[in-house]
């Protein structure tokens, strides 16, 4: 079996233009996902994660554009910059990418079949019974009924089974690194549960280097080996997940982990970030794009941006932090 890439994401900037000018929705984001992990990415809607993950696939579409920085992949190369036929051979075959609305991504026109057939010949596979025999096999794993699935259109299909039928055909072609983007949005709590022990288990079976982004800090908990927390377009603490969801040093993790809801204990622990998070058009210019929203506020956050620091594995950029071990109780 091919061994799992890594992947490199170094000082990616990806910008929009707008009325005021083209802004920034990534800034000089650094972060690599080691070989046959599952690296997940959390934040707010509007933090950047989708842009992210798109970069991955040099898809960013105008009015974006991605400004700067590099995506290196084993094998491969800087994905930023292919183009045009090698550029498609790459989406699908050596990344898959499972988006964000599963119904959107899909032909309503064509059966699930159709579009596996469409999918092979546009990458010239030259055994399509053999891949709808993968497929097939593909699906009969996640609790499917994959002949009748593929006869299927997607309007007869629930979430739950489409946002499968997405996975399939992110690995059908034996991708070996796989994008997932709000996996379990919009889904019941059985089916998120379902969905998560099936992107870990291919995950494990087949070797591959997985990014989860999601904006939910519990699901990503249940699969993620590593997580990075982006705020204003920045990754602002990454570490396993372990450490950065039971250690928080960012006072945006520390609310994000504040604000989930508790079954158990002090309910009223449970606290609601103040504030709402910058768009493209508020975005402070210069110092802690998080400053506004944040109880650790310094006079240094006004001017200066914090520079990203790294111990133990891990990376948090915040003037304040690192916290120390007694200060964190409250967010475990």
């Amino acid at each position: 079996m091919t061994p799992p890439p890594e992947v490199r994401i170094k000082d990616l900037t990806v910008v929009y233009r707008t009325p005021a000018g083209e802004l920034p929705a990534v800034s000089r984001v650094d972060l690599t996902l080691s070989p046959g992990t599952i690296t997940g990415v959390v934040g707010e809607s509007g933090s950047g994660k989708s842009t992210l993950a798109l970069s991955l696939l040099n898809a960013v579409q105008p009015p974006g554009r991605i400004a700067g920085g590099s995506v290196e992949i084993d094998g491969l190369g800087d994905v930023l910059r292919l183009g045009g036929e090698s550029l498609r051979r790459t989406r699908g075959s050596r990344i898959g990418y499972v988006f964000q609305a599963a119904q959107n991504s899909l032909n309503p026109l064509k059966t699930i079949g159709g579009q596996l057939l469409d999918l092979g010949r546009s990458h010239e596979v030259d055994d399509l019974r053999g891949l709808v025999r993968e497929a097939k096999d593909l699906l009969a794993r996640m609790g499917m009924d994959g002949a009748r699935v593929l006869d299927s259109y997607q309007h007869e299909l629930s979430g739950g089974m489409r946002q499968r039928v997405g996975i399939m055909l992110a690995l059908v072609l034996n991708a070996k690194v796989v994008v997932l983007d709000e996996p379990t949005t919009a889904l019941d709590m059985i089916t998120q549960a379902t969905i998560l022990r099936i992107v870990r288990e291919i995950h494990e079976e087949r070797g591959l280097t997985t990014l989860v982004i999601t904006h939910d800090v519990g699901a990503v908990a249940e699969v993620a080996d590593t997580l990075a927390v982006m705020y204003g377009g920045r990754v602002v603490e990454h570490g396993p997940v372990t450490d950065v969801l039971g250690s928080p040093e960012h006072p945006y993790t520390q609310g994000l982990i504040r604000a989930i809801p508790r079954l158990t204990g002090d309910i009223s622990l449970a606290r609601a970030l103040p504030g709402r998070p910058p768009t493209l058009g508020t975005l402070p210019v210069g110092g802690c794009v998080f400053r506004e929203r944040c109880e650790r506020r310094m006079e240094v956050c006004e001017t200066v941006e914090p520079a990203r620091t790294d111990h133990d594995g891990r990376s948090v950029a915040c003037h304040a932090a690192p916290l120390t071990p007694a200060k964190h109780k409250e967010f475990v």
